[in-house]
């Protein structure tokens, strides 16, 4: 299949320039790809955040008040488990997505954003609160979560594993599969999808204008349906 980029970074741009994410969730749709959101309560910080890029996935895991001192793992007993080598391993333009915990805690806050914007991290994406919101927001990083929580991650929750696939509420996430949020959500788009994916919504939108031109000079929705079979 042509593609209408060349990398990864001017899909970005034009997703930035003239996509959102509900279009590309109607492509998938009828691709076959049926349950590509992540559940709806994940939203982000700013309203005007968007997110894009290759899915670095994080597992969380809760421990127990008490239990650190009592056990022989040593990944338990690390303060956040792996999660330094985690957060030390993204790339340029990839998201940091976490799953695993209950929502009893952050996943995410102000240092790691510091972090992430400082190794070229497209986002982060949690199934969880965030903390440290006025400095996040002051960073202008891209953060979806469930909101503000403070309760800290140190003593309940340790991060056992990442660049493995996750599971968010029955939406699988795989290393390399592409990241796409906006205020209506966010979206997975496994990583044998890509192409078609955007080249479908791409082409969408700029039928959309044609169809929003056609409107707005007075053609009636079931003229403009006929016509372009866009709405």
């Amino acid at each position: 299949m042509t593609t209408l980029w060349k990398n990864d970074k001017e899909l970005y741009e034009i997703a930035k320039k003239e996509l959102f994410v509900a279009l590309v969730g109607d492509v998938l749709d009828k691709m076959g790809y049926l349950h590509q959101f992540l559940p709806p309560n994940i939203k982000p910080l700013n309203d005007d955040f968007v997110v894009i890029g290759r899915a670095m996935p994080v597992l969380e895991a809760d421990v127990l008040e008490g239990a650190i001192g009592k056990t022989d793992n040593p990944m338990i007993q690390k303060p956040f488990g792996i999660m330094f080598e985690a957060l030390d391993s993204l790339k340029e333009g990839e998201v940091y997505i976490c799953s695993g915990s209950s929502p009893d805690y952050a996943l995410w806050g102000g240092l790691m954003s510091t972090r992430a914007i400082k190794l070229g991290a497209a986002g982060a994406v949690v199934n969880g609160w965030s903390r440290d919101t006025k400095e996040i927001l002051n960073l202008d990083y891209p953060t979806f979560s469930f909101g503000g929580y403070a309760q800290d991650q140190g003593p309940r929750g340790r991060v056992i594993d990442y660049r493995v696939p996750i599971e968010i509420e029955g939406t699988r996430v795989n290393p390399g599969d592409l990241v796409y949020g906006d205020i209506d959500g966010v979206l997975i788009v496994p990583e044998v999808a890509v192409n078609e994916a955007f080249t479908g919504a791409i082409e969408k939108a700029r039928g959309e204008q044609m169809v929003k031109k056609a409107l707005q000079a007075g053609m009636s929705t079931f003229e403009a349906f006929d016509k372009f079979v866009i709405m």
